[in-house]
């Protein structure tokens, strides 16, 4: 099924259920997904935006939701930090699943195999056939240190 419909479903099912903080994080998800759909056709993008885009919002949605939680938790609103990270939850469940710390490595070697790269240069390239590739799995923050290391060797 489809990321928008699985979404849409998930709205309805939290209507159903009368379920106030699930349902409010799905229409967040919604509404991000219709802004970058009008972004897109401000930019003259006919036929809509891809689910990699899509999984690239929710990415940053959840990223977003941990420093906001974190600031939170360093303020001494831990009320707030919970309802953070409630929503973190909701959103990860439109997310594939995490790669393995195994599996990050793997796939930084493939890449850089794939490409040839050998300098600190190609570090672009390389985290751009990644970002192609395992958009929503990875953390692109904690693999930048990892290709730069790789490259650097």
């Amino acid at each position: 099924m489809e990321l928008r419909e699985r979404i849409m479903a998930a709205t309805k099912q939290a209507m159903r259920d009368k379920a106030a903080d699930r349902l409010s994080t799905l229409r967040l998800i919604s509404a991000a997904f219709k802004d970058r759909d009008i972004a897109a056709r401000a930019e003259g993008q006919e036929g809509g935006v891809e689910d990699s885009e899509l999984l690239a919002i929710l990415a940053k949605m959840v990223k977003q939701r941990r420093e906001s939680a974190r600031t939170y938790e360093e303020g001494g609103r831990l009320d707030l930090a919970e309802r953070e990270l409630a929503e973190i939850v909701v959103i990860e469940e439109f997310l594939p699943k995490p790669l393995s710390e195994e599996e990050v490595t793997k796939a930084v070697d493939a890449a850089v195999a794939e490409l040839g790269a050998n300098s600190i240069r190609d570090m672009g390239r390389v985290m751009g056939v990644l970002k192609a590739r395992y958009q929503g799995r990875m953390d692109f923050g904690a693999v930048g240190p990892l290709v730069k290391d790789r490259l650097a060797g």
